[in-house]
């Protein structure tokens, strides 16, 4: 599968979210500001795992051909799993 720069530019704020709690961290910010950043960034993470599945199986569904032993079905059911299976 192919990243698109929207995905990486998603986990680059990320990243630099990151690098800020981490600051905070060492400024010794107060635990309830630190947490909500965390959970900003967890947030954040969540949704760019359901943009790449999401993505991944439009172009399963849309490559596929009659080798293919899955289903439409069989493909939508592995991106729930994959999306279970992160929280």
């Amino acid at each position: 599968m192919e990243y698109d720069d929207k995905v990486k530019n998603r986990l680059k704020r990320i990243e630099g979210q990151i690098k800020g709690i981490l600051k905070m961290m060492d400024d010794n910010k107060d635990c309830k500001e630190v947490i909500t950043q965390l959970s900003a960034s967890r947030s954040a993470i969540d949704r760019t795992i359901g943009v790449i599945v999401s993505s991944n199986l439009i172009e399963c569904i849309q490559q596929m051909d009659d080798s293919d032993p899955r289903t439409q079905e069989d493909i939508v059911k592995e991106a729930v799993e994959l999306l279970v299976k992160s929280r």
